[in-house]
């Protein structure tokens, strides 16, 4: 049996498989007429010799680098690492590297990301949950050949969106809480910037108003989404209004925040204080009390956007904007 050469040629292969070197690379980069029993040469003399393409050289013959960028918000929250875990899964598999930059919140840091993956030429462009307003991210995303935006809703020649439908589960949320006979409802809600922030409320206020209730407008404030956000900004709502019998909240991080003001309240949840959050994060459940919740499949979320970014690239006919629907699960903090 040959010895694997990790350092074999194209023209090590050409010699191995009796083609030209031109057929091995028509082969690889899937060019031009080729015979089944070529082809099928052609890979058994790269696997023999464990041939690995050079990405650069394949580069210049197709003019494509074979890489996206994703960019993100908070690294940090639960929500996202699914995510793209299911973009860089699904991107594997189609041959494509990921390059990943995470904004931290920062509108100045998503602008120089998106900026930096224009130079470097990447394929495509996924962004979750831009902070950056509408005008600033056209115009940033004009260069970008393709791009796919996670909730965040913008029509462009280049761009699709997959979104989850945020207004839809807040009311889901809402109209549970109003079920269980709760009327003084606190909203915390996310950064004012967040496409999901804004339909997130919509979508609360929208469920006072089916039943003919008005929302108190002191309820709502506005946090960043972490666990101590959320907890000085419920401590904060629960001290001020103690009228307040459930808070629903931007997501499970700030939910957990909640929980602990909650706690070094005296609170009792839900007996006292009923508390729901959003997103399903693998916590939700491990929190005491267990947490309610809305999830989405976040995995398949990714692996849908990078769907979009293929066939977007590729010219493909799509469905420019999908939308998921989250589900409502009901654990102990609002039964």
């Amino acid at each position: 049996m040959s010895k694997a050469n990790p350092k074999s040629t194209i023209s090590d292969v050409a010699k191995e498989a009796g083609v030209s070197t031109m057929t091995v690379s028509r082969v690889i980069n899937q060019k031009g007429p080729i015979s089944p029993e070529t082809a099928q040469k052609v890979q058994e003399a790269i696997k023999k010799l464990n041939y690995r393409p050079s990405k650069i050289a394949r580069s210049l013959i197709t003019n494509k680098s074979f890489s996206i960028g994703m960019v993100l918000p908070d690294i940090g929250n639960p929500f996202f690492p699914e995510i793209v875990a299911g973009v860089q899964e699904a991107a594997w598999e189609a041959g494509y590297s990921l390059m990943l930059y995470n904004s931290n919140e920062s509108p100045e840091r998503e602008q120089e990301a998106i900026r930096l993956l224009e130079d470097i030429r990447v394929d495509g462009l996924i962004i979750s949950s831009s902070r950056l307003l509408d005008d600033e991210l056209l115009k940033l995303l004009q260069p970008h050949v393709a791009v796919v935006l996670i909730n965040r809703l913008i029509t462009a020649p280049n761009v699709a969106t997959v979104r989850v439908d945020d207004a839809y589960g807040m009311m889901l949320a809402v109209s549970h809480l109003l079920k269980q006979g709760h009327r003084q409802i606190g909203f915390i809600g996310g950064p004012s910037r967040s496409y999901s922030h804004k339909a997130r409320e919509r979508g609360f206020i929208a469920a006072f108003e089916i039943q003919g209730l008005e929302v108190n407008p002191a309820y709502l404030v506005n946090v960043q989404p972490q666990e101590i956000d959320g907890q000085r900004a419920a401590y904060e709502l629960l001290t001020r209004y103690p009228a307040i019998s459930a808070l629903v909240c931007y997501n499970d991080l700030v939910a957990i925040g909640a929980l602990e003001a909650a706690r070094k309240l005296n609170k009792a949840v839900p007996k006292d204080v009923a508390v729901m959050g959003c997103d399903d994060i693998r916590m939700a459940s491990l929190a005491h009390p267990s947490l309610s919740t809305l999830a989405i499949d976040k995995r398949e979320l990714g692996k849908k956007a990078f769907e979009q970014l293929l066939a977007l690239m590729g010219g493909e006919g799509l469905e420019r904007h999908l939308d998921l629907k989250p589900k409502l699960v009901i654990r102990e903090s609002a039964p």
